[in-house]
């Protein structure tokens, strides 16, 4: 079986050390209180719970997968998922930054993401249930009425009842104005949904005693296309009182129809969902629904995000661990274990860089998608407004890179370390093929990674002429500033002034391309992403090396290993792993003739 142990001490050197995390959060009156100690002992305790009771069952709800009963379309989730479940709620896991309003414990999104991240290193399957529930939390809280918030949210904090997203559609995916369903209005207030879904992930499955699905729909009056979506609360069975109190009622007219038989996250009921005459409420205003579900969408992209890095930091640690027992072969620079007949494959150089580079991108995605998790924080509860809106501004940005840039990577390095453990990664037993097949499905759901790249230069870029990154870019220009006279640090902060450059003027010159032809951006935006998720992670491998040169300087001969391992590892990002830029700063600047001049009937 594979193994796991939460990163403590990388964690805690990041909230702490890189980010101060509990510095950022004191001026927000919600956090005053906080303290270093309270952030540890969470991500301890998450972390006891995602080893002791996440990961035994991971491997075996793989092979195990859910179970579709045709006569009463329901569905059965893999042995000890259930089990597990309850445990996490019982331990009050489900409202960790939940309102206290409505049960929640009302810790900060920084504490969320950190869990997120051993829970999707120890079974993604598993937790993608009760992280959809948190995003239809969420939209609950920012768009629906008192009346809604009180009969559903203490239900979902509770994990009582789970959630969802009914987006996709058998002819639709991505272009949701295409969407067929629709929503009848009834004389009570309620409405009469019918139609069909499809890869509803959570849609059925027996871990909570109902199911809240949130559902894209067209009223019959709606305008064509996205304009004309609406969103609709439709649970499993109907809800009777409110609060706390609230029980399930009379069964809904929404059926799961089948499970898909998918290549990983067997562990999750991935459903179609048909809907005839179901009974559903509005959420949020008419025709505004892609407007409300994005906040859910949202969310579930940097959720998304965080499935890349748990898988990352997972397949790290077990090829790791393989590469330090496994003999193979002699060092190339001399014999390294005379008592064995073989030297361990950790003495060879391209196993490190397999290691090394999932290290590093391991390393480098936390950071960033700690920081992230405190913007989120700072946007929804910061006192200052301008604080609130650079914070909005970063969360819009960095969302996509978050998704696309940490599912790429997450993808690609577990498939570096099912290299390092050669043909026995190929086999089930050890565990790594299932984090691959796992991770794929990561660059897919939630909008495909070429849509996010598409979206961060169309909308995030060039739609308000740079602004957000620019802002950004000051981050890093300071840094630079603060940072450029340091002689320790020049390895690290010329680089990144450089590509910080680079990126400026590749921007422009991009955006000049795609006002004579748009096509110019969708021909660039899947380099241009990677560019810039590279500048992105540049920038806090940079701060984390000065952080660590600080203290190596300050402890000298007494200093802790762990901050030398640090600079290592940074040096290897920006000499091994940044390099990629150049490669992909020219692609992006080769334009789009060679990509649409072979005529489509010649493929």
């Amino acid at each position: 079986m594979p193994i796991y142990k939460a990163p403590f001490r990388d964690q805690q050197f990041v909230m702490h050390e890189v980010l101060g995390a509990v510095e950022m959060l004191k001026p927000l009156p919600r956090y005053a209180d906080l303290d270093a100690d309270t952030l540890n002992q969470v991500v301890e305790e998450a972390g006891k719970f995602c080893e002791e009771l996440l990961l035994p069952v991971n491997q075996s709800g793989d092979a195990e997968g859910c179970t579709y009963d045709v006569a009463s379309r329901s569905v059965k989730t893999p042995r000890g998922f259930k089990d597990a479940y309850a445990a996490f709620c019982a331990a009050g896991w489900p409202g960790l930054a939940g309102e206290t309003e409505y049960g929640g414990q009302g810790l900060p999104h920084v504490l969320q993401i950190a869990f997120y991240e051993m829970q999707y290193s120890t079974n993604q399957a598993w937790a993608m249930y009760p992280g959809l529930t948190i995003g239809a939390a969420e939209c609950f809280l920012l768009h629906g009425s008192e009346e809604q918030k009180n009969i559903y949210l203490p239900k979902l904090t509770s994990g009582q009842w789970t959630g969802t997203m009914c987006l996709t559609e058998p002819h639709c995916g991505t272009d949701l104005g295409m969407l067929r369903t629709r929503a009848e209005p009834q004389a009570d207030g309620s409405y009469r949904l019918t139609g069909a879904k499809i890869f509803i992930s959570s849609g059925e499955h027996d871990l909570a005693e109902n199911i809240v699905h949130l559902v894209l729909a067209r009223l019959p009056d709606a305008p064509q296309g996205t304009k004309g979506i609406s969103l609709f609360i439709v649970p499993k069975f109907l809800a009777e009182g409110s609060g706390v109190d609230a029980k399930v009622g009379a069964r809904n007219g929404l059926y799961c129809g089948g499970i898909e038989h998918k290549m990983g996250i067997h562990g999750n009921a991935t459903c179609q969902m048909n809907l005839d005459g179901a009974t559903g409420w509005l959420i949020g205003q008419p025709n505004k629904g892609l407007n409300a579900m994005f906040t859910m969408m949202n969310g579930a992209r940097l959720g998304v995000g965080v499935q890349g890095l748990g898988l990352n930091e997972v397949a790290y640690q077990n090829a790791a661990a393989y590469a330090r027992d496994r003999i193979q072969g002699r060092s190339l620079s001399g014999v390294k274990a005379p008592d064995k007949p073989a030297d361990p494959i950790i003495v060879h150089a391209d196993v490190r860089r397999m290691l090394l580079t999932a290290r590093a991108y391991a390393e480098g995605g936390r950071a960033f998608a700690y920081w992230v998790a405190l913007m989120a924080d700072l946007q929804f509860h910061h006192p200052d407004e301008l604080q609130k809106k650079f914070a909005a501004d970063m969360m819009a940005l960095m969302t996509p890179i978050v998704k696309a840039f940490m599912t790429d990577n997450g993808f690609n390095c577990a498939s570096e370390c099912l290299g390092v453990l050669g043909g026995h990664g190929y086999i089930r037993e050890w565990g790594m093929e299932q984090f691959v097949r796992d991770a794929r499905i990561n660059m897919i759901y939630e909008g495909t990674n070429t849509i996010q790249s598409l979206d961060l230069l169309g909308r995030k870029v060039l739609m308000d002429n740079g602004a957000r990154l620019k802002a950004f870019g000051k981050l890093i220009t300071d840094f630079i500033e603060e940072n450029g006279t340091a002689s320790e640090m020049s390895e690290f902060v010329t680089p990144l002034a450089d590509l910080g450059d680079k990126v400026t003027k590749l921007t422009t010159e991009i955006g000049m391309k795609a006002f004579a032809n748009p096509d110019e951006a969708g021909g660039a935006a899947v380099d241009y992403l990677r560019i810039v998720g590279h500048l992105v992670y540049a920038y806090f491998w940079a701060r984390m090396a000065k952080v660590a040169l600080t203290r190596i300087k300050a402890d000298g001969d007494r200093v802790d290993p762990f901050y030398r391992d640090k600079v290592t590892v940074a040096r290897f990002y920006f000499e091994r792993l940044l390099p990629e830029t150049a490669s992909r700063i020219r692609s992006a600047r080769s334009g789009v003739k060679n990509l649409m001049e072979l005529p489509a009937e010649s493929f």
